[in-house]
């Protein structure tokens, strides 16, 4: 297949492409630093800095988008805000304005969201045809899911992916709790209750994988895994794998004070069920926490 992929260089995206091009599919992968495509994605991926560097009458199969700015990068201004709905929305509909004028429509269109649609959500479980509560990485979540939509009118095949939290060897939020945790000074933040629903960065690959070649398959996915845990637990886990303690919380008022509005990442969450992959029968590789804790570590 040949893709059109952006996001590519980021934690997730340079993992695909590396694994697209073992399974010999011919990548295109939009990007603002063109010059690193290669070394980060591997060769022989294709790098263009706009979507006008494709032509119309280019035969694109499908198309991956995961694009965005981290969401916890930087404490969230209002600028921000700004920039991070800009970083998605933008790029997904000038995706969808490029279907519109291509001569060879893809056949599928898989598209990134995250599992903070559900907002700061307190149900038991979330499928995907929960309704939830407001807030802003809620809101970031519905507008983005809203730009991809249209791309349905060309007759293209639309998967949106809801992703969690994801743990991987060379970035992600991990590698962020990593020194406290090392150091001993690891523990849980706030009350420690707030779920967190993950997934494996191999098992986010595998299921891309599958709904880029199962035409059957459309609609909303939650990429997490099928045992979410409270972050007490997580705390816990961390812990365990890297022997050392977690005797050391982080209340609330101090991660409110530190990071204002973006603490909502750290003290709420969503327990999420991944329904939809489960009916599927995708098989997981990562089911539980400490599994993929210890692939990690």
């Amino acid at each position: 297949m040949k893709i059109l992929i952006t996001g590519g260089t980021g934690f997730i995206g340079r993992t695909l492409c590396h694994r697209l091009l073992d399974l010999e599919h011919e990548l295109i992968v939009l990007s603002r630093r063109p010059e690193q495509v290669s070394k980060l994605c591997g060769e022989p991926a294709t790098a263009i800095l706009n979507l006008e560097d494709v032509s119309p009458d280019e035969s694109i199969d499908a198309i991956i988008n995961l694009s965005g700015e981290g969401i916890a990068d930087a404490r969230w201004t209002k600028s921000r805000k700004q920039k991070l709905l800009d970083s998605r929305i933008n790029i997904t509909e000038q995706l969808i304005a490029y279907v519109a004028k291509a001569k060879y429509k893809p056949s599928v269109m898989i598209s990134g969201s995250a599992v903070g649609y559900y907002g700061n959500n307190n149900e038991p479980n979330l499928d995907e045809s929960t309704d939830n509560p407001d807030d802003f990485a809620q809101q970031l979540c519905i507008q983005w899911e809203a730009a991809a939509q249209p791309v349905k009118a060309h007759g293209v095949r639309l998967c949106i992916l809801r992703i969690g939290l994801v743990i991987g060897k060379d970035g992600g939020f991990v590698k962020r709790m990593l020194l406290p945790f090392k150091l001993g000074l690891g523990g849980r933040l706030g009350d420690g209750n707030q779920w967190m629903s993950w997934i494996h960065k191999d098992d986010l690959i595998a299921i891309i994988e599958m709904l880029l070649t199962s035409s059957d398959l459309e609609g909303n996915f939650n990429a997490t895994a099928p045992e979410p845990v409270t972050n007490a637990e997580f705390s816990l886990c961390l812990a365990k794998n890297l022997n050392r303690p977690a005797i050391f919380p982080v209340p609330a008022i101090v991660l409110k004070l530190l990071l204002g509005e973006m603490s909502e990442l750290l003290l709420g969450g969503q327990k999420v069920i991944p329904e939809n992959l489960m009916e599927q029968k995708f098989r997981f590789q990562f089911k539980s926490l400490d599994s993929a804790l210890k692939a990690v570590l």
